[in-house]
């Protein structure tokens, strides 16, 4: 039998160590990069679901001759409303082509003002924290600065 030479062996500890090390290095350059990319995914994502849902009440109105009211809410634009002034030409199916109300990239419900202080309605999310306010990723993301 051959005996196998040191080198055949396999990697040397320091050969290990300089591996992990270049990998680590590489990860804590590109990490940053590819997080900062998902909390602005999450602000566009969170835009184009209220522009969306603008949409779906400028048609609920043009059927109706009313936005929904805030007791009514943004649940008027998939189920005809109970309460309040109740719509006569309500569309079959909604005004939501997935028939449900999306929460906001964070997994919060959207706040549905109407009438609202800036306009006919106002729709809010308040950015990752959840919370009214903030700054960066957790700036709240509103209907009417998006006109």
């Amino acid at each position: 039998m051959k005996k196998e030479s040191r080198k055949e062996a396999g990697f040397t500890l320091l050969e290990i160590i300089v591996v992990v090390f270049i990998l680590s290095l590489l990860a804590a350059i590109v990490a940053p990069k590819i997080i900062g990319r998902t909390d602005d995914a999450r602000i566009a994502d969170a835009k184009v679901q209220i522009k969306n849902l603008e949409t779906a009440l400028k048609l609920f109105r043009m059927d109706n001759g009313a936005y929904p009211d805030s007791e009514q809410g943004l649940e008027a634009l998939i189920s005809k409303p109970s309460t309040g002034k109740i719509p006569s030409k309500y569309r079959e199916g909604g005004y939501l082509e997935q028939r449900r109300i999306p929460a906001d990239p964070w997994g919060n419900p959207y706040l549905y003002v109407s009438p609202g202080l800036h306009g006919d309605f106002d729709i809010i999310s308040y950015g990752a924290d959840g919370k009214e306010g903030g700054s960066g990723k957790d700036a709240d993301i509103t209907s009417w600065d998006m006109q």
